[in-house]
């Protein structure tokens, strides 16, 4: 009768070694995962990539190597005798609670910041919410060569906009629609990245449209040609993208800029 009752936790004590192997294998997956899909982008600046990519290597590879060690030694585990720590919560409950965030992150796929979060972020305060560093700045880039991002920075050197009117611009963003924008303007703005996905930022500029902005919805991305000028837009004066022709394009592989 009592070894009847004591099955249970034997069992119990048996599978808790699997357990530390599954959380410890999967987390190690799930890091690879993000990284061969691409999704690693919406998470982490690039040069952070080694970090991810070397600790789900070594995470494999340890769930592995004590996947084997307890095959080897499973019946060590067979009587919870073995089991000497003491632990206020029971045991196995981190290792399962690690499993499950590591199962999350299998069914759950990352998703790229949306122009709500810009706004909520404070972008249509274009040139204050620019972080540019000032090592960041090339100045030797034709203007019609520089990304949205490049015009942000120079923007932060340089703020007078009469300095930049007549200047071509070709640039690729998302469309944002400000409350405080009439129909013939948007935002186009690309989210900053410095480290990981919790600090982007959002920066951008104004567009004149040539049509309505209705025909742009938010969120879509657009490479948008044309020329700066110099315009009062939500009652500030800034430079403006001037449009002569928009075309939508394709959310790019990786939509952060840095």
């Amino acid at each position: 009768m009592a070894s009847m009752k004591n099955a249970p936790s034997k069992i119990k004590t048996k599978l808790l070694p699997w357990l530390d192997v599954a959380a410890i294998t999967a987390w190690g997956a799930v890091m690879l995962k993000y990284w061969l899909t691409g999704k690693l982008y919406l998470l982490i600046h690039p040069n952070y990539f080694w970090l991810v990519i070397s600790g789900g290597a070594g995470l494999l590879i340890i769930g592995i190597s004590k996947g084997v060690q307890v095959w080897k030694h499973r019946r060590r585990y067979e009587t919870p005798n073995n089991q000497q720590h003491i632990n206020i919560f029971p045991p196995g409950w981190s290792s399962a609670l690690l499993l499950t965030t590591a199962i999350l992150g299998f069914i759950i796929t990352p998703r790229v910041f949306a122009s709500q979060t810009a706004l909520e972020r404070g972008v249509t305060d274009i040139l204050g919410a620019t972080r540019a560093q000032p090592q960041a700045f090339r100045a030797n880039v034709r203007p019609e060569e520089r990304t949205l991002v490049d015009w942000v920075r120079t923007l932060s050197v340089y703020p007078e906009p009469d300095d930049h009117a007549g200047q071509k611009v070709k640039v690729q963003g998302f469309v944002i629609h400000p409350p405080e924008l009439d129909k013939e303007h948007l935002i186009l703005a690309r989210f900053v990245i410095t480290c990981c996905a919790a600090d982007v930022y959002p920066v951008g500029l104004p567009v004149q449209l040539p049509d309505s902005r209705d025909q742009y919805p938010p969120d879509a991305w657009l490479e948008v040609e044309g020329q700066m000028i110099t315009e009062t837009v939500a009652n500030k004066r800034q430079l403006t993208i001037q449009a002569k022709s928009i075309k939508k394009i394709p959310q790019p592989k990786n939509p952060y800029s840095y």
